[in-house]
């Protein structure tokens, strides 16, 4: 089959509806949608894929890990008291002094009230770290023998880090460094005043709590925000490892590095394609073609592939196929048509044609996945026969279709989806005739509904064909069967799971 050569893109994948970060624990979950339209750069090698990551599941995948490691009950926790006595005034003996003598009118200060506000990623001056900002919403209060209520402060301060990539003999590495309190975020206010004395004292209090919490901060919460960064890198290093599922075997990704541009967070991936026994049959390094990376517009996360590796995937998910369909039995209507259109090129030979008809189609080669101007279309060539009755071998002709069809990626669980939608006869060939010389255009149009009704799924999302077909043991046969999606009447292009050119579906009901 000749195309024109095909320009060198890469494959973005957009996130489904959801935008919760937190929903991102299932091993690939989001749709494969859309196109990027890179540009040929050859200065640097590239890797297979890219995953970019915004801010916005930085901040939903660190939030829920500070969760998981109990942050807010940690500054309950925080030892007031016990740390402004240990360290007075930040060592100054004469206020240290001070404090000793105030605290014997203090009988217990503690936190009473605690909340870790929204996250905030920034990119850092230079666009090559991220600055996480942690809020935090605390009241304390403490008990004094001059007055029978809880005097109350509210406290807001800042833990504040640094996302960077170090580098060593075995390659790069996210970490989160320099965690403190972030310099100038603390403020201190009385919740209620109270007579002259109380309120002298609370100001005093709260002056010596000035040194106290960022030490505590530092000391009692920047080793949880640690801990929280590094199951949360855990997590993105599992989910970017686990194998999709195609046809036969599985395509795995792997870090090579990581990086860090603006505000997003990019892994870097090599891929591998392995064989249902787990044997890796290709591997994907870096190539001397790049991507052009893109924005993400908005979206909380893409992925970007490597033309070469969508293109072994699709040749996994469609790889050569033989079918026999009895055209009369399951395409009434395209026999009719058939019928008709034969007529035109021989009358006698479509009088010979009898309710037995069979349509045979033969997928050459593996397809090609060409991109151009953000779309996407699967091109293939087919070979197709016609034969009289199912007793006879000697087909009427035989026709060499280059067709095409238009295609998304979308994922299902674990398993990679690739939908195809209408089948076009592009160029068609003769390529033998035992009905004499004629010319393959007039059959270009019943050609492509034959495809397309064969091979694409019905108005009632069943495959044409009948397991009674079976004319050769070698041939598959299309058998009839549902919709993953329950087969919706009218439906065109319903979604496939495909393990062959015509994708596997379960069987329907007779």
């Amino acid at each position: 089959m000749t195309h024109q050569q095909p320009q060198r893109r890469g494959f973005r994948c957009l996130p489904p509806a959801t935008t919760d970060p937190r929903k991102m624990a299932g091993p690939w979950t989001f749709a494969l949608c859309g196109l990027l339209a890179a540009t040929l750069v050859r200065a640097t090698l590239s890797p297979a894929a890219v995953l970019s990551l915004s801010p916005e599941v930085i901040e939903g995948k660190l939030t829920q890990k500070l969760e998981d490691h109990d942050a807010v009950d940690i500054l309950w926790r925080l030892p007031l008291l016990s740390t402004m006595r240990e360290k007075p005034a930040g060592g100054n003996p004469i206020l240290g002094s001070l404090v000793t003598f105030l605290m014997k009118y203090i009988i217990w200060l503690k936190v009473t009230s605690a909340n870790i506000l929204q996250l905030q990623i920034q990119p850092s001056a230079d666009g090559q770290e991220l600055v996480v900002k942690v809020p935090l919403d605390m009241v304390a209060g403490f008990n004094t023998p001059l007055v029978k209520s809880i005097v109350e402060m509210h406290m807001e301060t800042e833990a504040q880090a640094i996302i960077r990539v170090e580098t060593s003999e075995r390659g790069g590495t996210l970490v989160l460094r320099n965690c403190s309190n972030s310099p100038g975020s603390l403020r201190l206010s009385l919740l209620r005043r109270f007579s002259f004395l109380v309120n002298s004292l609370a100001d005093k209090v709260m002056s010596f709590l000035l040194p106290t919490l960022p030490t505590l901060v530092k000391s009692q919460l920047c080793p949880v925000i640690e801990a929280a960064f590094e199951d949360m890198r855990e997590d993105l290093l599992r989910l970017v490892r686990v194998p999709v599922s195609l046809s036969s075997g599985h395509l795995q990704f792997d870090l090579l590095s990581p990086a860090i541009k603006h505000d997003v967070i990019q892994l870097h991936l090599q891929a591998k394609l392995s064989d249902s026994q787990g044997k890796v049959t290709k591997w994907f390094n870096e190539s001397a073609v790049s991507l052009t990376m893109p924005t993400l517009e908005g979206e909380p996360f893409s992925l970007t592939i490597r033309q070469d590796v969508v293109n072994a995937a699709v040749a996994a998910l469609v790889p050569p196929e033989e079918l026999m369909v009895l055209l009369d039995y399951v395409l009434p209507e395209l026999a009719l048509r058939l019928k008709s259109s034969m007529k035109v090129i021989s009358e006698t030979a479509a009088d010979q044609l009898g309710p037995t008809q069979i349509v045979k189609i033969v997928t050459q080669e593996t397809p090609e996945l060409l991109l151009d101007q953000g779309r996407a279309k699967v091109v293939q060539l087919i070979v197709l026969e016609v034969f009289a009755t199912s007793e006879v071998r000697r087909p009427f002709f035989t026709l060499g279709i280059e067709a095409s069809s238009e295609a998304w990626f979308y994922t299902k669980g674990d398993r990679l989806m690739l939908n195809l939608n209408q089948i076009s006869t592009d160029r068609i060939h003769l390529m033998n005739s035992g009905i004499g010389l004629f010319n393959p255009e007039l059959l270009k149009d019943i050609t492509a509904e034959m495809l397309t009704s064969a091979m694409l799924p019905n108005e009632n999302g069943c495959p044409r064909g009948h397991p009674s077909l079976l004319v050769e043991p070698r041939t598959t046969l299309l058998s009839p069967s549902e919709d993953l999606d329950g087969g919706h009447p009218g439906r065109a292009g319903s979604q496939w799971e495909c393990g062959s050119q015509l994708c596997r579906l379960p069987l329907c009901g007779k």
